[in-house]
């Protein structure tokens, strides 16, 4: 009973030092990961990965982690000579294979959200406009046009629907400008509030798939698969 007792023993000892091990190789791999995800000629701001599975040492002998949390802020990506700033990115990562010492990784497959706050949204707009949440997944938008008709400009707000459009870009259009009577006005209206970026500069494989107006920005969904997230 004592040597049964002893070898228990012993055996829940070796199970805490290596618990201790593993997670200890998890903090370091993450904080490794942060370092080295790329999102190829992107700007990006701060990087946060979470390694899930236990045990960590056995994923990593085999070259495979089953799944890895990734959160990257401040993306700003570019296309058409426009660019459009992402303040968010979450991605859940599914078997990510990792390359040769470990100096890359591919996740199989992926799904996450996408963030543009309305702030950013009213960056990326024509100078002199600003985008709000406009209640009931509608944004609002509001500028100052110049009417050559009456020698004055005038400000108008409009109710916009947000929508993806090519699976890869935002359009803002206003369901409806009051013309009041003066010619031209709605579409000198529209000039300054329905505008179109694109979200270029992702990783190849990521693809946007759905968009949702809410009270704090933009959501984008996405999924992908072959995701090269390192090199």
């Amino acid at each position: 009973m004592r040597a049964l007792r002893i070898l228990l023993i012993i055996a829940v000892v070796l199970g805490g030092i290596f618990v201790a091990v593993d997670r200890a190789a998890v903090y370091f791999a993450e904080s490794e990961a942060a370092d080295r995800v790329r999102f190829g000629g992107v700007e990006t701001g701060s990087t946060e990965v979470d390694i899930k599975g236990f045990p960590f040492l056995t994923q990593i002998a085999g070259s495979e982690l089953d799944q890895v949390d990734v959160k990257v802020d401040g993306v700003r990506t570019s296309a058409g000579g426009r660019s459009i700033r992402i303040s968010e990115i979450r991605a859940q990562l599914h078997q990510v294979k990792l390359g040769a010492g470990y100096t890359s990784a591919t996740a199989s497959r992926a799904t996450g959200t996408a963030v543009v706050s309305y702030e950013d949204l009213t960056t990326a707009a024509d100078n002199g406009v600003t985008v709000a949440y406009g209640g009931n997944g509608k944004v609002k938008v509001s500028g100052s046009i110049e009417i050559p008709l009456l020698g004055r400009s005038v400000s108008r707000s409009v109710l916009s629907t947000v929508t993806l459009v090519d699976g890869d870009t935002v359009k803002v259009h206003a369901d409806e400008v009051p013309g009041e009577g003066i010619p031209g006005l709605e579409d000198l209206v529209r000039r300054k509030t329905d505008f179109q970026r694109e979200i270029g500069g992702l990783p190849a494989g990521l693809k946007l798939e759905k968009i949702e107006v809410a009270e704090d920005g933009l959501k984008i969904s996405m999924t992908g698969s072959d995701i090269e997230l390192a090199g």
